[in-house]
């Protein structure tokens, strides 16, 4: 083992260093060290990598067991199991960390074993736990066929991944005559899944002949398995043809009445006087300083409460209709606050009631298909936000904290910071013309460098 590899060592490099105990002293002391140094990074990785893996063991333990799991829910939503983070939870829905890579890993560290005995221990405590799992997996199969589709290429590509795993395992792990049980061990759990997926007849045979038609069979269940299918989208601008038009209008009007003035003052004028040249030119500058401000003002009378942009989604496949989402972005007054938002907003404590500019975004969404591509039955849609152009209307500065401690007086720095309300609401028809809404508010602490804090205000509802 490699503990033992470095105490050896470090008996060697204990007898280079004593005077006339060996020949080339130097080169000896040089070389021990080199190595103790080698074997050391060696063992401090073997540690990481035991210590990554430790969630996988703990959880392939337990269903070994069938133990009962100490199951928390942190504040910051992050799911431990065992003392060991598995996920977090986002609403309701749980997304799993999967950066260990539980077999892969596992897989690797055996192949680095190079004493064969330590190796198939290894491998055989890896197939018992791989069963466990799997025949858990299979225990409960989904009767609905839209989740069974999706339950299908779950299991065909953990079940090609298994095999292929152990498969690399016994190609390039240590041989020996005296391992030739524990290797056949290995080998029956690779034809059993071979047979398995054979049964269930998850892959033709044209795809089985060929190599790269299996191969990136797998990568694209694995793909589908892990991620939903992303739609392409579309953005048009709702307010584009109106602008042209409110503007052409705006010009149209206020050339109509400066040709009237222009017509009445050379009615007034029997010759091109200087005076003439004067007015016309004053009648010209003052349309000018006021066309780009009157088309403005017109403007956002009109747009006021007018959507501004259609997102459509299609099926990069089939290319069919799948949503379409009308988006609003306007700044609104507080009369015009919904109800529900300026509620919660009541239950603020007196400092924080202070005038503010609201910004009101919208977002309906209306789902087009009739149904979905088999293993889906759902439409996620995120929305991100991003903060970094309000940077611009915050004030720069610091002050200084002092305090006095005994008979010294401290001081530290202290920046300036922002707070953003940010009421978020869900509107969902339930049935017919019902509609049922949900909402919770966040308070954003920011600085002009970066968000300091997120904190999610308490709601009477449960969302």
């Amino acid at each position: 083992s490699l503990s033992n590899r470095i105490a050896n060592v470090r008996t060697w490099s204990y007898v280079s260093n004593k005077t006339n105990w060996v020949e080339s002293q130097s080169y000896w002391i040089e070389k021990t060290k080199l190595l103790e140094d080698r074997l050391s990074d060696r063992l401090h990785e073997e540690l990481t990598k035991t210590f990554i893996d430790k969630r996988a063991s703990v959880l392939a333990r337990g269903l070994k067991q069938d133990i009962e799991f100490k199951t928390e829910i942190m504040e910051d939503n992050k799911v431990i199991i065992d003392e060991q983070f598995i996920g977090d939870l986002k609403g309701l829905r749980f997304e799993i960390d999967l950066k260990a890579g539980a077999l892969e890993t596992d897989i690797k560290q055996a192949l680095q074993e190079s004493d064969a005995e330590e190796f198939y221990l290894y491998a055989l405590e890896l197939v018992d736990q791989t069963q466990t799992l799997l025949k858990k997996l299979r225990r409960y199969t989904p009767t609905d066929q839209k989740l069974r589709s999706s339950f299908e290429n779950v299991d065909n590509y953990l079940s090609w991944y298994t095999e292929q795993s152990f498969l690399n395992l016994l190609s390039n792990g240590p041989k020996s005559s005296e391992q030739t049980e524990s290797r056949e061990v290995l080998f029956e759990l690779c034809r059993q899944e071979n047979h398995y997926r054979t049964e269930q007849q998850y892959n033709s045979k044209i795809t089985l002949a060929d190599p790269n038609r299996i191969t990136n069979k797998m990568r694209l269940l694995r793909r589908l398995s892990e991620f939903g299918v992303v739609f392409k989208r579309a953005t048009h601008d709702l307010d584009a043809n109106l602008r042209r038009l409110v503007r052409g209008g705006i010009t149209a009007v206020i050339m109509a009445f400066v040709m009237s003035i222009v017509l009445n003052a050379r009615s007034a004028f029997t010759e091109v006087t200087l005076v003439l040249i004067a007015s016309l030119g004053v009648i010209y500058g003052i349309r000018e300083i006021f066309k780009d401000d009157l088309t403005r003002l017109i403007w956002r009378k009109i747009q006021r409460g007018r959507p501004k942009w259609q997102h459509v989604f299609t099926d990069s496949l089939s290319k069919n209709k799948m949503s379409v989402q009308t988006l609003w972005l306007e700044y609104i007054k507080d009369k015009d606050l919904p109800d529900i938002v300026n509620k919660h907003f009541q239950k603020r404590r007196q400092q924080n009631k202070q005038a503010a500019q609201l910004l009101h975004f919208r977002c309906d969404s209306r789902i087009i298909a009739k149904e979905f591509m088999p293993g889906f039955k759902e439409i996620q849609h995120q929305i991100f936000f991003n903060l970094t152009p309000l940077v611009r209307f915050m004030k720069k500065g610091e002050g200084r904290l002092y305090a006095l401690d005994g008979s010294k007086i401290s001081n530290q720095g202290v920046e300036r910071r922002y707070q953003i309300n940010l009421a978020v609401v869900q509107e969902q028809k339930i049935a017919g013309s019902q509609t049922q809404q949900y909402i919770q508010r966040f308070k954003i602490t920011m600085n002009r460098s970066k968000i300091i804090n997120i904190e999610g205000m308490k709601s009477e509802q449960n969302y």
